[in-house]
């Protein structure tokens, strides 16, 4: 059975926040940070990320600036904490989709209707382009950025490309582009359809979406 691998482990459950069972204050800690993580998904996507302020990440979790700064170094570590909980969970959802599957074939076309259903993800495309943006004019923020996308790439790559094996093709690029490029298209398709959902449907999306992700794997799409 195929199964996509977790690069890394999400800032959640990294070293720095596992606990021993029974340990009250780890256990505290545990839970301040996933109030925060989720207070700053809220703030995020109502301020937008730069003009998101800690404080009201904080505010909103119930803690002081100070809990913030006990958990996270920045508004740039929050993100990529979020980011981590993200991606485990889509591999989470991915393994589960292709566990239900039994052939090849029947295992593409559960994995592009997924990802056709991702694609209508309006939060996680807004929040993450303008992150994005941020990222290009900040140097520090971009390289890390950068390196975690190279791994996030890595492993939905050679899992599009163990795929392709098993239905006889090979990936017509790069495991990693054709990654990168299926996020991509994915993105840009959302964006434009919320700009404007009457030339770019959510049906002409999900096609869309079909003929590249077949185009790469080497199957049919159907509308």
């Amino acid at each position: 059975m195929l199964v996509m691998n977790r690069d890394s482990p999400s800032r959640s459950e990294s070293p720095a926040t596992s606990h021993v069972p029974g340990s009250r204050q780890a256990a505290r800690t545990l839970a301040t940070r996933r109030r925060l993580l989720a207070a700053a998904e809220k703030t995020f996507a109502r301020d937008g990320f730069e003009a998101a302020r800690l404080e009201d990440i904080a505010s909103l979790a119930g803690y002081t600036r100070g809990a913030f700064y006990a958990n996270f170094r920045s508004k740039e570590d929050i993100f990529f904490a979020l980011l981590e909980n993200w991606v485990g969970e889509r591999i989470r959802e991915v393994n589960a989709v292709l566990a239900k599957e039994h052939s090849p074939k029947t295992r593409v076309r559960a994995l592009r209707e997924h990802y056709a259903q991702l694609a209508q993800d309006r939060r996680l495309v807004l929040f993450s382009l303008e992150f994005k943006l941020y990222a290009i004019r900040h140097p520090e923020a971009h390289a890390r950025l950068r390196a975690r996308q190279r791994r996030i790439r890595a492993s939905i790559g050679d899992l599009l490309r163990r795929l392709a094996g098993a239905t006889g093709h090979a990936l017509p690029v790069p495991a990693s582009a054709a990654a990168a490029a299926l996020g991509a298209l994915s993105n840009s398709l959302l964006l434009e359809n919320l700009v404007d959902s009457a030339t770019l449907t959510d049906d002409d999306i999900r096609y869309l979406l079909g003929v590249f992700f077949d185009a790469i794997l080497g199957t049919k799409a159907t509308k």
